[in-house]
């Protein structure tokens, strides 16, 4: 009989009344100039009743210059968190608590996107940090009103969500990603 290691606890148990899952913004800061963080971007859409993508929504918000600008529902995934819960939380964050939305219970992502502070490596920018971004298509049924600091939520086709005037509103390549969602749901040609 082989005889099995005693390993201390604390090396298999957590503390898991310490973890919130939210960092201060000291510590933010400093995991931000270090690793990439995990995001996830939700392009939500309205569908008929064969399926087929009808309307995008957009965010209207305002950035850290001043300046409004269309935008997805975007954020952090949490420590300890599934990717699931992530964009159903910032889905009912940005759209409110009866957007409906349709996320499966197995979620795949459309495409992955990866922001970096340095613009021009690729089509995506953070000036915060390296962000690695899940991005999802997901159809909302319910009543979306804009939350937090979002100042308008406008629901329009694929083809104007995709046009050069709206994507010319869009900041950080998330336009790109839009392009992206309606080509995957076949909207874009």
């Amino acid at each position: 009989m082989t005889d099995t290691a005693d390993y201390p606890a604390d090396d298999f148990y957590r503390d898991t009344t310490q973890a919130s899952g939210w960092l201060t913004d000291e510590d933010l800061a400093v995991v931000r100039a270090q690793l990439p963080l995990v995001y996830v971007d939700a392009v939500p859409v309205r569908v008929d009743e064969s399926g087929d993508v009808v309307s995008v929504g957009l965010l209207l918000r305002v950035n850290t210059q001043g300046v409004i600008t269309r935008a997805l529902v975007s954020g952090r995934v949490m420590y300890h968190e599934r990717i699931r819960d992530a964009l159903l939380r910032h889905i009912e964050k940005d759209l409110g608590p009866v957007a409906l939305p349709q996320v499966p219970p197995s979620p795949q992502p459309f495409t992955v996107a990866e922001y970096f502070p340095t613009p021009g490596i690729t089509a995506y920018h953070d000036p915060r940090q390296h962000a690695v971004a899940l991005a999802y298509v997901v159809p909302v049924t319910g009543d979306c009103r804009p939350q937090q600091n979002a100042l308008d939520l406008a629901w329009m086709t694929p083809e104007e969500a995709c046009s050069e005037a709206v994507q010319a509103e869009m900041a950080n390549g998330q336009g790109t990603l839009v392009k992206q969602a309606m080509a995957h749901v076949g909207r874009l040609l």
